[in-house]
């Protein structure tokens, strides 16, 4: 994204020329760019050759899903619809990972059918489940079982899932007794141990302390996991700071952890892949002047873009036409919906901005999207994919009176 005689271009095409065809809001992503990640990604853990299981739930559109897994990735998923979006784009069964803390009955028999290559349990009571169906269908089903590790990822306490306080996984002793108990199981084949520690994490200081706590648990049970699946969470640049996660430290003691123990590595990237290549296009209804604030109100709400409201998070917002007018004066970019937490970013000072302008909210491509919803019966946003010059539309915008009973 770069400004050309100061208009904002999304690989080569002008933001206002895509706001005149498509309308806001409406969520824009850059094949380009989502190419790039994953082939960076790739390259950060050549040494490691890892299974690269997309997080579904960071961006669940299944055009979106059919590029990522034409570059090779697979799927890591946490409910049935996941699965089934999974399996339309045409992922391989045997590179999908099924995770999650509550799948019913209904869903794990559903992933055993499809066969994919694990399920990852979170409790004895899930494992005794698979267990019960396994014996149904007659089949040995693969498994993991998720180490809860106690660690602290560094990381907003909403998107911490490592610690003990957390409602993943399992502790050390939990895992040690579960795999003594299953590893002779007819059943039951225990492939892989499982981890995640949270999400937009920017050192790899809690990798580490992770890597660590999964060595303990080969080293006090001998056991030999084929797979070890280390999760995600692997944190992006909001613009906020420009903390970044150190791939080179993080993928060195990966290279050492795979040639002593001989397992193939799983991760389960999701925002570092999706993150910065979605734009949340939005055009300014009015602007609302007092003695302290300028209220910029945008046609986008929080049913759009949850993320600030819910975790405070940090997004820039791009004007899509640039002038050097600025206003020394404090902005607050919100939205129309009924809620004070309905706002996208508080700035000191900003350029003019008019009524009728168009501006960009950077870095949606992760959990945007899928966290939005109809509040305030309004409808949500179409989305774009910029792709070879053409910008092609991946979902339509809903219907308002289809939203009634």
């Amino acid at each position: 994204m770069i400004y050309s005689n100061n208009k904002l271009l999304i690989d080569k095409i002008a933001v206002d020329k895509i706001v005149k065809q498509f309308g806001t809001p409406t969520y824009c992503y850059s094949y380009n760019q989502l190419k790039e990640n994953i082939l960076k990604f790739k390259k950060n853990f050549n040494k490691v050759n890892p299974l690269i299981c997309f997080a579904v739930k960071a961006n669940n559109n299944t055009r979106i899903l059919k590029e990522i897994s034409k570059l090779g990735l697979g799927a890591d998923v946490v409910s049935k619809g996941e699965l089934m979006a999974a399996l339309k784009s045409k992922i391989d069964p045997k590179k999908i990972v099924f995770s999650g803390v509550g799948k019913t009955y209904q869903e794990i028999e559903f992933a055993a059918k499809k066969k994919v290559l694990l399920i990852n349990a979170e409790s004895q009571s899930e494992i005794e489940t698979i267990l019960k169906i396994a014996r149904k269908v007659n089949r040995v089903i693969d498994i993991g079982i998720r180490l809860n590790p106690n660690v602290d990822a560094k990381t907003i306490k909403e998107i911490t899932t490592g610690k003990t306080i957390n409602k993943f996984g399992l502790t050390e002793k939990e895992v040690i007794g579960l795999i003594n108990h299953y590893k002779k199981s007819k059943y039951l084949n225990i492939k892989c141990l499982s981890v995640h520690i949270g999400s937009q994490i920017t050192s790899h200081i809690p990798y580490l302390k992770m890597l660590k706590a999964i060595q303990k648990i080969i080293d006090k049970t001998k056991f030999n996991f084929k797979y070890i699946d280390l999760g995600g969470g692997m944190g992006i640049n909001y613009g906020e700071n420009n903390q970044r996660l150190n791939y080179k430290k993080y993928s060195n003691q990966i290279d050492k952890f795979v040639k002593k123990n001989k397992v193939k590595v799983i991760f389960e990237p999701g925002r570092s892949i999706i993150g910065n290549t979605g734009y949340l296009l939005t055009k300014i209804i009015y602007i609302k002047k007092t003695n302290r604030i300028n209220f910029i109100i945008v046609d986008a709400g929080m049913n759009d873009l949850m993320r600030p409201a819910l975790y405070k998070a940090f997004h820039r917002i791009i004007p899509s036409i640039k002038n050097r007018n600025k206003v020394s004066k404090r902005h607050d970019f919100v939205g129309p919906i009924c809620e004070t937490t309905d706002k996208f970013l508080s700035i000191k000072s900003y350029q003019r901005l008019n009524e009728g302008d168009n501006v960009v909210i950077c870095d949606v491509g992760a959990y945007g999207k899928v966290l939005s919803s109809n509040y305030n019966l309004r409808v949500s946003p179409k989305e774009i994919l910029i792709k070879n010059s053409k910008v092609i539309e991946i979902k339509k915008k809903k219907v308002l009176k289809k939203l009634f009973n």
